[in-house]
């Protein structure tokens, strides 16, 4: 491995001057060993009061009932479902990451793949909640299992694309919890072997007693292998049975084949510009930027671009077979998001997903830190939008005009969801705390080969082509960790 040597145009995964083993071992557990800093406490104090928020909104929905939320005879499914749609989407982006660019020998992704991960665990949780939230009794929510209960043959509806939505979500989160969990063992070994005391044991119970030898590398390689082929049916499935639960209806907006590709290509979307979010701000925050480099920062926003471009195709496509079908109730949903009452929100939609994202055809965009930061909100706030006119402007105006009805949030709406938000940022700020945010095992595998200062030691042996080295110089000046200088002394 030590001799392998990367073409000097590919930029590099690793910059910086003279690092090691020791410096990648010491820059990732920095947070996790020493006290967190000030910015670490502000963003920890906001989202812990979001997560407060969230338990008395979620508390007084259990004690009140599901009246406390702004829905009606008409639309029965409202800001509940949206939230719960939209942060499954979310989790999907960390399970491709770790999986699909596993198998396909992606390096860029071992700088991001641990966060991604543990991103895809908390927004699963907090999609949870939401289904647990709208049954109105939540003590009922072990009936969706086929299991023998008091009742006697009582068994579940195996027809219903809900109880779809039980076994492939939970399959879902069990195999990219395990995932995850693997991914963390020799990490959490490094830890152990650092650490003293209390925290001495507790890290050694979660290492599992990893002991480095070439045998145990061999089985966890092949045991990640293995999970990574079984995750990688499960990005496509997971988000294609979520959309089967208005895709097998009759409602005009939801009747439509389209929905299982036109979801999955959303969730990866959303997923990405999460990840995007929480990365841009993480990679300052913790001074991670000579591993979360520019070349990560770029490849997020090519796939970002790339899924975005889908969407835009799918409702493209939405428009054209609602024309095409020549049914009148299937052309006026369409219509309605842009005459009824809700054009706002199908302008959102069209507008931060589609027009917004195209943006990143240009490498300065695609580039530039903090316009990636805000692009990435934008999505998701555009996704969010998504879910809100499928699911609410498609069902407040139904085949009966005498029945329509507008949806109005009511503050308990509000605060499940913002408070969703503050339960998934305060779990991922205590990620990072207490647990390694990049795979420091998976990044020394490349530090020999597409690290900076390998390729700056190729140009320095001076053996290499000069239009190949200017086109390199050129690629770093991108780049926000790299001193062009050290180049111009070559």
């Amino acid at each position: 491995m030590a001799s392998h040597s990367e073409s000097i145009i590919r930029e590099p995964l690793i910059t910086g001057k003279d690092i090691t083993y020791a410096q990648i071992t010491n820059d990732v557990l920095r947070p996790v060993e020493n006290m967190p800093g000030k910015a670490w406490w502000i963003g920890f104090s906001v989202a812990s009061l979001g997560a407060c928020l969230w338990v008395v909104a979620i508390s007084y929905t259990f004690w009140n009932g599901i009246g406390a939320w702004g829905l009606n005879k008409t639309v029965g499914w409202a800001w509940d479902i949206t939230g719960f749609v939209w942060w499954v989407g979310i989790g999907h982006a960390g399970t491709l990451i770790s999986a699909i660019l596993l198998l396909f020998r992606q390096n860029w992704r071992n700088s991001i793949n641990r966060s991604a991960e543990a991103m895809t665990i908390f927004a699963v949780i907090c999609a949870a909640t939401y289904i647990l939230a709208h049954m109105g009794r939540p003590w009922m929510a072990l009936f969706s299992l086929p299991i023998p209960n008091q009742y006697g043959s009582l068994w579940v509806n195996f027809n219903s694309p809900l109880i779809w939505d039980v076994f492939a979500i939970s399959t879902y989160f069990s195999v990219s919890l395990v995932f995850w969990y693997t991914g963390l063992l020799p990490d959490l070994a490094t830890i152990r072997d650092r650490a003293t005391g209390v925290r001495r044991k507790i890290y050694s119970v979660l290492s599992f007693g990893w002991t480095g030898s070439v045998k145990t590398w061999q089985r966890f390689e092949t045991v990640c292998l293995i999970l990574a082929g079984i995750s990688t049916p499960l990005v496509l499935s997971v988000h294609t049975i979520v959309s089967m639960d208005f895709a097998t209806s009759l409602e005009p907006g939801w009747h439509t084949t389209i929905f299982p590709p036109y979801f999955v290509a959303g969730a990866i979307f959303s997923g990405f510009a999460m990840v995007q979010t929480l990365l841009l701000v993480t990679r300052k925050v913790l001074g991670l930027e000579n591993y979360i480099t520019m070349f990560h920062i770029e490849a997020m926003n090519k796939i970002i671009l790339l899924t975005g471009s889908i969407v835009g195709v799918a409702y493209l496509t939405e428009f054209f077979i609602a024309y095409y079908s020549g049914g009148e109730y299937e052309q006026y949903t369409f219509l309605n998001r842009f005459i009824g009452p809700y054009w706002w929100a199908g302008c959102m939609m069209y507008g931060c997903n589609v027009l917004m994202t195209q943006l990143m055809w240009f490498k300065k965009i695609r580039t530039n830190i903090p316009i990636s930061w805000v692009l990435s909100i934008v999505v998701n706030i555009g996704m969010w939008f998504e879910r809100f006119v499928i699911i609410v402007v498609s069902l407040h105006r139904d085949f009966v005009p005498s029945s329509w009805a507008m949806f109005y949030p009511t503050w308990v709406d509000v605060s499940v969801f913002i408070g969703s938000i503050g339960l998934f940022f305060t779990m991922f700020l205590l990620f990072i705390r207490v647990l390694p945010s990049i795979a420091m095992a998976e990044v020394k595998l490349i530090l020999k080969s597409s690290s900076e200062q390998a390729k700056l030691k190729l140009i320095r042996d001076g053996h290499l082509d000069k239009e190949q080295v200017d086109y390199y110089k050129e690629t770093l000046t991108t780049f926000d960790s790299v001193d062009i200088t050290d180049y111009q002394k070559v």
